[in-house]
């Protein structure tokens, strides 16, 4: 199979499917990862994800362990400290570190990434996918049973194979910088700044009559800025932000210059609330910004590397033969889903950071109060997180930890989940009924209520009795042999 885009949905599609014992082809039109850091790290369920992966161990040490952040909700901060236990943690690794760090993890896993390689078209039949593809050497053709479309928000595949990506732009400019802390500017004991020629510049998001300003400091010796303003003119994408631009965005939006230090992040970018209408199209699937567009930040990266988790073991259960009818379909209507979810409170971040009326004012602080309650923020943090995401599941009263994500599970289940493979883990009288399907699941033998979970971690059944097992084995997993 094909994958085309070598982002982080490509590549951890690339990771998750050599787990699972198929080998793709991963073609990139770029020579090169981009060096702009369009996003500056990973959080949420995906964290939650890895930590049943090797890839989570790769991540702590090229970044440190996730930790819990105050996050942005609109222009507003939600501030997940406050809670004993977080649903939202944050990993801290640009995108370029990130995509390298996975480049380099599918290539030693045997892997062939191509880069230069632009999918010109596309035509699929009964049983193949041929792609008319250019490289550095020229025009060539390749054909694979399927192909998986990750190349982000343009994405060829999609156009090509007739896919419709509805939803709205919205005008607003945004611009994020991070620089080395200015000597000029004072942090103040209560976590507010003094600005030269200006004074006292309030930690967070405020709005101005020129857009939405934001100011903090999330590591030592470096100032996080924002700016979010009407467009004054069209940029091209491809043309980075420079600190001279970011200055006169500044200066718009904030009335004032600031003392600005050395940077080490410039990324100009917009928002659309986009959704495919498919993420299956015959043998032509979709990933990551080629399948969704989230108008807000922190979130689309970490999304993509679940399209990814989701659809490897089902893709390779379909190449392999073992896949039961409608295996792949639920990659569309299990994440089409979480899409829906996601895009529901990026959104409604849209409408609190978009008005500047005082009708506006009253909702952002009516907000602001509701998430100063503990189960309120909880709730914030597991929509940001996606961690409150159920998939359907089988049966007419399916468990209440059916379709969830399995959190704590015994040590010795993770081995099985590390390498992908799904796993029942139950007392013996039901081990006996999982056992026709030990070739595809490891049954592990424990006293407690039995639990079957998936490749990707979540619970395709639970219970006390053998009601309903049989037909969650089957139904995920096939045919006993």
């Amino acid at each position: 199979m094909i994958i085309v885009g070598a982002g982080p949905a490509g590549l951890t599609l690339a990771t998750e499917l050599r787990l699972v014992g198929v080998k793709p082809l991963v073609l990139d039109r770029l020579t090169e990862i981009r060096e702009v850091a369009k996003a500056g790290g990973i959080g949420g369920q995906i964290l939650n994800l890895l930590r049943y992966r090797e890839l989570r161990d790769l991540l702590d040490d090229a970044a440190g362990a996730p930790v819990t952040a105050k996050l942005p909700f609109g222009g507003i901060h939600v501030d997940l400290t406050e809670l004993g236990e977080s649903p939202m943690q944050v990993q801290r690794l640009p995108q370029p570190q990130l995509e390298a760090l996975l480049q380099n993890h599918v290539r030693g896993l045997g892997v062939e990434v191509r880069r230069g390689h632009e999918v010109t078209g596309l035509q699929q039949d009964d049983d193949a996918v041929h792609l008319e593809v250019q490289g550095p050497d020229g025009a060539y053709r390749v054909s694979a049973q399927y192909v998986v479309g990750c190349d982000g928000v343009r994405s060829r595949v999609r156009e090509l194979a007739g896919v419709a990506f509805p939803g709205i732009t919205y005008p607003e400019i945004h611009r994020l910088a991070t620089v080395s802390m200015p000597p000029e500017i004072t942090v103040r004991d209560d976590g507010d700044y003094d600005i030269p020629g200006y004074g006292r510049l309030a930690w967070g998001y405020s709005q101005t009559p020129g857009g939405i300003f934001a100011i903090a400091s999330s590591e030592p010796g470096q100032l996080g800025l924002y700016t979010s303003e009407p467009p004054d003119r069209e940029y091209d994408d491809d043309i980075p932000l420079t600190l001279n631009e970011f200055r006169d965005s500044v200066h718009r939006v904030l009335g004032t210059d600031i003392p600005l230090g050395e940077p080490r992040r410039l990324t100009r970018f917009t928002y659309a609330a986009r959704h495919t209408e498919r993420y299956v199209a015959g043998r032509v699937l979709l990933a990551g910004d080629a399948a969704h567009q989230i108008p807000t930040g922190g979130v689309a990266v970490s999304a993509g590397m679940l399209d990814g988790v989701n659809l490897a073991w089902k893709l390779a259960a379909t190449i392999q033969g073992w896949a039961p009818a409608g295996l792949l379909d639920t990659y569309h209507s299990e994440r089409h889903l979480a899409g829906d979810r996601l895009l529901l409170h990026a959104q409604a971040q849209v409408a609190l950071r978009r008005g500047h009326d005082p009708a506006n004012d009253a909702l952002r602080k009516v907000f602001s109060e509701l998430v100063s309650d503990a189960p309120a923020l909880a709730r914030v943090g597991a929509m940001i997180a996606a961690s409150d995401v159920r998939y359907p599941m089988t049966g007419t009263q399916p468990h209440a930890l059916a379709g969830t994500f399995a959190s704590h599970v015994p040590d010795d289940v993770v081995a099985p989940l590390r390498a992908a493979r799904p796993v029942f883990v139950g007392p013996p009288e039901l081990c006996d009924v999982a056992a026709p399907w030990r070739d595809r699941v490891t049954i592990l033998n424990h006293p407690a209520e039995a639990l079957l979970i998936r490749p990707d971690a979540h619970i395709a059944w639970a219970g006390a009795t053998d009601t309903g097992l049989q037909e969650a084995l089957a139904h995920w997993f096939g045919d006993p042999r």
